[in-house]
């Protein structure tokens, strides 16, 4: 299966891996499952790095992303036809615009995303897969 995890899951997967459920935890030592990570991620990454609101262990957002290029995980970009239809996303269950992109990449290109997002949770009346 296809994965998309939310920012805070990459977040908590490099400095606080005990705040993911035992599902998840299975989900990424899987060999058979694809995650992936969304270019938006990294865009929030930063703008909250930069603002101060982010601590991300004496890295910087560039090592971040490095880190998981490394380890064999795939950066999804931000694509003109997702973010062109962007608008479509309803019902407006969350305001977040980053997290707005996530559901609507996933929907949009069948992922199943990770995340303990209630908000996002919602969206699954709307088909998008979630696990947590």
């Amino acid at each position: 299966m296809k994965y998309l995890l939310d920012t805070h899951v990459l977040i908590w997967f490099l400095f606080e891996p005990e705040k993911l459920s035992e599902k998840v935890k299975q989900i990424l030592k899987s060999e058979e499952s694809q995650i992936d990570l969304s270019a938006a991620s990294f865009w929030e990454i930063s703008i909250k790095f930069k603002s101060g609101k982010l601590s991300l262990g004496g890295k910087s957002p560039f090592e971040i992303y490095n880190i998981f290029l490394e380890n064999g995980y795939s950066i999804i970009p931000l694509k003109g036809n997702e973010t062109s239809t962007f608008y479509n996303l309803e019902p407006e269950y969350h305001r977040d615009p980053f997290d707005r992109i996530l559901i609507w990449q996933a929907l949009k290109n069948d992922y199943c995303l990770i995340t303990d997002d209630s908000n996002i949770k919602l969206y699954q009346s709307s088909g998008l897969k979630v696990v947590w």
